[in-house]
């Protein structure tokens, strides 16, 4: 049987504004990224999604982007946190660039004490596919980060690139579910610019 996910992005930190680089670290929300989840939650609407099950990385800003999209209990997922940019954390993000592309040099923040990219996607696959295994879990929405996204989404899109699908705030990416694999669907960005 044929489940579905909802993978998200969370909405715009005070970091990701001042373009500095956050993975284990956390910045609240801004003005902007209180509103951007509410475009997510009436596109939900507007389709009649409804979710019998919702997670939130165990950053702040995913969950508090998480209770501004529905009204139910969460639970929070460590494994479906950001990656760590070691000593990079809190730096400009022109200066983490200088360091190396995630799209060709997966572990380019591991020598500075970060994460490696395929480290992030086995932890993301096995949380995402632990809780798409619970039976009761058929409509599921998880709010989780850039780079932990699109290192799940490359999982299964051998192929993508950063240009290929934009892992702007609050987009939405719909997988299906069956038999341990996750097929991409679609990604969805929205029009922040028109009216609520």
């Amino acid at each position: 049987m044929k489940k579905t996910l909802y993978l998200m992005r969370h909405g715009q930190t005070l970091f990701n504004k001042r373009g500095l680089v956050q993975g284990h670290c956390d910045s609240p929300l801004t003005e902007l990224g209180r509103r951007q989840p509410l475009y997510a939650k009436r596109w939900f609407e507007e389709r009649n999604i409804k979710f019998d099950h919702a997670y939130a990385s165990t950053q702040e800003r995913a969950s508090d982007t998480l209770e501004l999209i529905v009204d139910m209990p969460y639970e929070r997922l460590k494994a479906i946190k950001e990656m760590s940019f070691g000593i990079f954390e809190g730096e400009s993000e022109h200066l983490a660039r200088a360091c190396g592309d995630l799209q060709t040099s997966h572990d380019a923040f591991v020598p500075f004490g970060g994460d490696d990219m395929k480290d992030v996607q086995v932890r993301m696959v096995d949380a995402l596919t632990e809780a798409m295994e619970i039976d009761d879990h058929h409509t599921v929405l998880a709010i989780s980060h850039g780079c932990a996204a699109f290192a799940f989404t490359h999982k299964w899109l051998p192929d993508l690139t950063w240009e290929k699908i934009e892992f702007t705030n609050c987009c939405i990416l719909r997988f299906e579910y069956e038999n341990g694999v996750f097929t991409f669907i679609e990604a969805v960005s929205h029009d922040f610019e028109q009216p609520l």
